[in-house]
């Protein structure tokens, strides 16, 4: 259901853009926006691996919310996290359970020995470096990760930015991370994609959303695209929430023993 704000234009944006944007916690879209989430149930399904695990990593954990979710931590547990202020947050909420938090930016090879885990866990990493999570992970051992798919939220990303080339709608596309992990010698277990509705009920939830997930229009900033967001706050006055798609898809691959 729509939020019944009645703010101005400029009260929407200035409300959001004071907004803290560290870590993964999407509270401040209540009554905002929504998202419909997967139908495979990633954080669930992530705790029910990691109560099994012994060894595990969770790569690029934001703020820790989702690996904080899990009942049960193996007694070697390790998070990666680029940006500092996540890191900070992840070190706050993960710490006190007894996992090791490592600043290390996304595009670094893992800090980990070779073999080091017998599962490797992500949510929405940036980039799967297959060649990196095949080495650390032990013979028989499991990258379980829910990716965002191709085209995501596009119908957004394309508002401010205009129509993107052709490629751009590829990237991500399961086929290509199934191929890139069958090339860094992991077996496909399960590949599964979606597609979900999502709806803004105001500007000031777009202007949150961009400011948090940086990589939709790099470079976002509200004077930057004051134009789009005046004409889009406009529809939504007139015709309602904007409705968008983002694009999902579940990961789960083994390294062979042999």
């Amino acid at each position: 259901m729509a939020a019944t704000h009645s703010h101005t234009f400029d009260e929407f944006v200035s409300e959001a853009d004071a907004v803290p944007t560290d870590g993964w916690d999407f509270s401040w879209f209540e009554g905002r926006a929504t998202e419909a989430r997967p139908s495979w149930g990633y954080a669930r399904a992530m705790g029910e691996r990691l109560g099994r695990a012994s060894a595990a990593l969770d790569v690029q954990t934001g703020g820790g919310e989702v690996l904080n979710s899990a009942p049960r931590l193996p007694g070697l547990t390790v998070a990666t996290e680029g940006w500092a202020p996540n890191v900070a947050k992840a070190t706050r909420l993960l710490h006190p359970r007894g996992v090791v938090v490592v600043a290390s930016p996304e595009d670094a090879p893992l800090p980990f020995a070779d073999g080091a885990f017998d599962l490797v866990t992500s949510r929405h990493p940036v980039r799967a470096d297959w060649v990196e999570i095949a080495r650390v992970l032990r013979p028989g051992g499991t990258y379980f990760a829910q990716h965002v798919g191709p085209s995501s939220a596009y119908e957004l990303v394309e508002h401010f930015t205009g129509p993107l080339p052709e490629e751009s709608h590829n990237a991500r596309h399961p086929d290509r991370e199934r191929a890139g992990a069958e090339a860094a010698g992991l077996e496909i277990v399960d590949l599964r994609a979606e597609r979900l509705r999502m709806e803004f009920f105001d500007i000031g939830a777009v202007v949150h959303f961009l400011k948090k997930v940086v990589w939709m229009v790099p470079g976002f900033t509200v004077d930057a695209y004051l134009p789009q967001l005046r004409s889009l706050h406009e529809r939504i006055e007139s015709e309602g929430p904007f409705v968008a798609h983002s694009s999902r898809h579940l990961f789960e691959a083994r390294k062979p023993v042999s």
